[in-house]
């Protein structure tokens, strides 16, 4: 059975864009995934990247343009400009984690509904009445949000140095048990195909 590493930001509006095409893939070809939830600002610090406001002005009215155009792509609302962001995304990847460790949820509709909190509802997804939703919303208790957080920090933290060892440099990033790295969530038809075995 194929199975799927995901690396992904709870801040991430790509990781958003996402939507849950990943777990549509996965389910077609009977696939596993393993959610690595992880900071993308030290996953960018590590690996040659820069936040994005510290890009050259060029890069920023790109991006700009590049989510409008991903988001009317995948019929999903956007917000260039959310209230919340950027906040402290840690708390609700570890909600993910545990979550993940319990089962008994949908994980996909968890990150969807957590990053769907930051670029299309304009909430704080470091408060942990929002966590607490998105965990109910998918199926989980929502007192998961305050359980094993110790663990789940570590956990945090050994994603990230996994990710920089793996040659995940961004988010989404997908990386196969063949070792094949798909970066951004424009690139889940190439996943997809990979999987089909006609690329």
């Amino acid at each position: 059975m194929p199975h799927i590493d995901y690396y992904f930001a709870t801040l991430s509006p790509y990781t958003y864009l996402a939507g849950t095409r990943l777990e549509q893939i996965a389910a077609r070809h009977g696939a596993s995934i393993t959610y690595k939830p992880l900071d993308i600002i030290a996953l960018f610090g590590r690996t040659g990247g820069t936040p994005p406001a510290q890009r050259h002005a060029s890069r920023q009215e790109y991006r700009a343009q590049e989510l409008t155009r991903q988001a009317k792509k995948a019929s999903l609302p956007l917000n260039l400009k959310p209230a919340f962001w950027p906040t402290n995304g840690a708390p609700a990847a570890y909600a993910i984690i545990a979550a993940q460790k319990a089962g008994s949820g949908d994980l996909g509709a968890l990150v969807h509904a957590i990053t769907g909190s930051v670029w299309a509802r304009d909430q704080n997804i470091a408060e942990d009445s929002v966590i607490r939703a998105c965990l109910a919303e998918a199926g989980f208790d929502p007192d998961l949000a305050d359980k094993g957080l110790f663990t789940s920090a570590a956990e945090y933290e050994a994603n990230l140095e996994e990710a920089v060892s793996r040659g995940a440099f961004g988010a989404p990033f997908y990386i196969t048990d063949a070792d094949q790295r798909f970066w951004g969530q424009d690139r889940l038809d190439d996943l997809d195909s990979h999987l089909s075995g006609t690329l």
